[in-house]
């Protein structure tokens, strides 16, 4: 599967089937070049600029299963690390 394929696909969390958003981005080790975690914008975020400046950071470990349309993850809200978008202090966007 190719990383722009990902991005086209839903996030859904299996414990609340809440919507979480698309894959915006992913983390991987370079040494091992496997996938560490997946990034997620939170909802209401346009084009990474314009909305909420938070994003949902989830490990790779948390994924259940990669389907055709959408990405099951399988995590607790408090397992949800939500990271600060420094971007959103450019004042560019």
């Amino acid at each position: 599967m190719r990383f722009l394929e990902l991005r086209e696909k839903e996030v859904i969390n299996c414990k609340d089937c809440k919507r979480l958003g698309c894959v915006a981005d992913i983390e991987f080790d370079p040494c091992t070049g496997r996938i560490i975690a997946i990034v997620v914008p939170s909802p209401g975020k346009f084009f990474s600029c314009f909305g909420s400046c938070t994003e949902y950071y989830i490990r790779f470990k948390n994924i259940v299963r990669i389907g055709p349309d959408i990405v099951l993850v399988d995590i607790d809200a408090c397992d949800i690390r939500k990271v600060d978008d420094r971007r959103c202090n450019d004042k560019n966007c």
